[in-house]
């Protein structure tokens, strides 16, 4: 019965991961132009070159409108891949 538990923890932990994963990938399609498989590649790069779990990356891109500047490792690391993925988009991120 434990293990049933524990797996059932882990799925509903797994399902919000990668609804905030989804989440994070609209917050780029709306505000970056970008596709839905650029967002997801940006997600990604953004999360291996800060060194942060990309829910973690997620999370904070969520949080991010409402809770103000982003933290100069994502901004930084989300602007280089902005500009080198998504040649259709403006600099959005050095606006900010």
């Amino acid at each position: 019965m434990l293990a049933l538990r524990e797996e059932n923890r882990q799925l509903k932990e797994g399902m919000l991961a990668r609804a905030r994963i989804d989440q994070a990938m609209g917050v780029l399609v709306a505000l970056a132009g970008t596709t839905p498989d650029e967002a997801w590649d940006l997600l990604r790069e953004v999360s291996m070159n800060t060194n942060r779990k990309l829910r973690r990356v997620a999370e904070i891109l969520v949080g991010w409108p409402a809770g103000g500047p982003l933290p100069d490792d994502v901004r930084e690391a989300l602007d280089a891949a902005v500009a080198a993925h998504c040649q259709h988009t403006s600099p959005w991120l050095r606006r900010l």
